[in-house]
């Protein structure tokens, strides 16, 4: 098992400047990345560098289904071995609902060692009743769940209305955060322009429908959406599609370890000016 408790080598030397970030295990500042094929050895080998800083671990869209078994079984275990959830994609569990395969999908699941399972309907259309027996049928087997609002089709603008209410809905039914469309490429989707910039108008009528923002997973796998949202909303905030090459680089603008957040988490002038007089 993990050992998170291990202090680190400038744990007693530096504080970092922005404050108060989460450890493990945590419900708020979680971090969710897609791994789209990484081997074993590389998976532990980050692990060691890195399973600290990571709470879920997606195998995007129908990966899953290529791996050898045995190999899938492996990778499952390491991933509950460093205490994170791990789940297949939610584009799979589409395709199994489309087949008429829900409940084998979910039982073969559990008896890989799978951990959450993610509902969406970002390229099929779910009826209100068909998502939340999705979410019902996992958890009935112990799954976390996750839940997914908008579509991947970039002609399909977000409708506020329904977003809000399928937020409302899912959390009804039980699941642990709501993830927010972002895809892998973090452009022109949800909140995202075709440049990866997140449009203020469209972030802010999702904003204003969420009672409790704490619940809200971004998919932001750009570095400038990852910081724009940390300055916004904090440390804590909850980020999803990081690549497994940047959980470290997150892990420092999440702490303001890096310019891009030091500069606001930096005192005025004047304050610095008086730390080193020491007064």
């Amino acid at each position: 098992m993990a050992n998170w408790s291990q202090e680190g080598p400038y744990e007693r030397y530096i504080n970092p400047p922005m404050a108060g970030r989460t450890a493990k295990p945590r419900t708020s500042g979680v971090t969710m990345v897609i791994d789209k094929g990484l081997g074993i050895t590389q998976t532990r080998d980050l692990f060691d560098l890195a399973g600290r800083y990571v709470d879920y671990w997606k195998l995007p869209f129908g990966t899953a289904h290529f791996y050898p078994t045995e190999i899938l079984k492996k990778k499952i275990a390491l991933c509950r071995a460093y205490d994170m959830d791990v789940y297949p994609g939610g584009t799979y569990l589409e395709v199994a609902i489309v087949q008429g395969a829900l409940e084998r999908f979910l039982d073969r699941s559990a008896e890989l060692g799978f951990t959450a399972i993610e509902v969406s309907d970002g390229t099929v259309t779910l009826a209100p009743l068909e998502r939340r027996n999705a979410i019902t049928q996992a958890r009935s087997r112990g799954f976390k769940v996750v839940s997914e609002v908008g579509k991947k089709d970039t002609q399909q603008k977000l409708v506020y209305q329904q977003v809000h209410r399928e937020i409302e809905e899912d959390l009804a039914a039980g699941v642990s955060h709501i993830i927010v469309e972002g895809r892998e490429s973090g452009t022109n989707v949800g909140i995202y322009n075709d440049k990866g910039a997140i449009q203020e108008d469209e972030l802010t009528k999702i904003v204003n429908g969420v009672k409790d923002l704490s619940v809200i997973l971004w998919e932001a796998p750009l570095k400038t959406q990852q910081e724009e949202l940390i300055v916004r909303f904090g440390p804590n905030v909850n980020l999803g599609n990081i690549p497994t090459g940047e959980i470290i680089a997150l892990e420092a603008l999440r702490n303001g370890l890096r310019a891009d957040t030091l500069k606001n988490a930096m005192p005025d002038e004047s304050a610095r000016d008086r730390g080193r007089m020491g007064s």
